[in-house]
């Protein structure tokens, strides 16, 4: 938690977001949460045992998703925002702005640097031609690659919120 002084504790939405918002953006939030194991990548089970995953369709963009409370109380949220991800973000920080809202208390997370060709090919496959026998594998097969990469973003997420002002 971030302390702003000794009584007062200030809690951070992280908003994980990526293009569908049903792979990486959702794999990101399990890690952050624990549900996901530190050292290595899971086995494809345990991806399908996450909430979302493979699950969320086009209709679905935009639609943030609450994953739940890490250690320190921070909000974790997944969110697809298609190919608007950039223009999204600078208009919800320039929203904060304007309604005066602390930027400190909202983080939003990229997650599209982490995903690799694999991720791309299954993920389109699985969710957008509706191939999910095909494709699935392939998105998993992909995500336990870009595992270490996204795990990584985590924990320079977890630090960040987690660091004293």
């Amino acid at each position: 938690m971030l302390s702003l002084t000794n009584d007062l504790e200030v809690n951070v939405k992280i908003i994980y977001h990526c293009f569908g918002g049903t792979h990486s953006s959702i794999t990101a939030a399990a890690i952050h949460l624990g549900w996901l194991p530190e050292k290595e990548a899971p086995p494809a089970y345990r991806f399908m045992e996450l909430p979302y995953f493979d699950r969320r369709d086009g209709w679905d963009q935009g639609e943030i998703v609450f994953m739940g409370k890490d250690r320190q109380g921070n909000e974790v949220y997944a969110v697809g925002w298609g190919s608007a991800s950039s223009m999204l973000t600078s208009l919800i920080d320039d929203l904060a702005g304007l309604f005066e809202i602390d930027r400190g208390s909202c983080r939003l997370v990229n997650v599209m640097k982490q995903v690799n060709l694999m991720m791309k090919i299954g993920g389109f496959m699985s969710r957008r031609l509706k191939a999910v026998r095909v494709g699935r594998p392939i998105v998993i097969y992909g995500a336990r690659l870009a595992y270490r990469s996204i795990r990584s973003l985590v924990h320079k997420v977890q630090w960040e919120v987690g660091r004293p002002v």
